[in-house]
């Protein structure tokens, strides 16, 4: 049998799981290096997955603790969106990707890591990205570090 040591993800693996909400912790931590925070405003911010299913895999999070759509504000969900193309142009700049996914989770059901808490993920895809490894090995290579990469799109965007 083959291994393929992914030493970082022990960290998510191996994590105490909180009552608190992670967006809520690093919104107020206000050390947006250390948490990928790419982009603030008043009602949202951009961060990168620190798991990613893909390289530049970024979360625009609301910034008031919103469970579904329907909580949100109108200028809430505009300037989520504005942010929305405001990262998807910087990823496409710095990563020149072929498609993108976009997408939001809601409920756990549904797939959301962090179900009380809106977030739209954006995925940037290249043809050819899947291969066996996520099927077979249950492990997706990622080919870019978090810091590379954040150092990149801050300067972009």
């Amino acid at each position: 049998m083959n291994k393929l040591w992914a030493p970082w993800r022990i960290k998510y693996v191996s994590q105490k799981r909180t009552k608190y909400c992670i967006f809520c912790q690093i919104l107020g931590e206000k050390n947006d290096k250390k948490n990928f925070i790419l982009l603030r405003s008043s009602e949202c911010f951009a961060v990168l997955n620190t798991f990613p299913y893909n390289n530049g895999h970024t979360m625009v999070v609301s910034n008031r603790h919103a469970r579904s759509l329907e909580d949100l504000k109108d200028n809430e969900i505009i300037a989520l969106n504005k942010m929305l193309i405001k990262i998807k142009t910087g990823l496409t700049r710095v990563l020149k990707p072929d498609g993108y996914n976009i997408g939001i989770n809601l409920g756990k059901s549904a797939g959301a890591g962090i179900a009380n808490h809106l977030h739209v993920h954006i995925v940037p895809r290249w043809i050819g990205d899947t291969n066996f490894m996520p099927v077979m090995a249950e492990t997706k290579i990622i080919s870019q570090s978090l810091k590379e990469l954040y150092r990149k799109l801050k300067k972009e965007l």
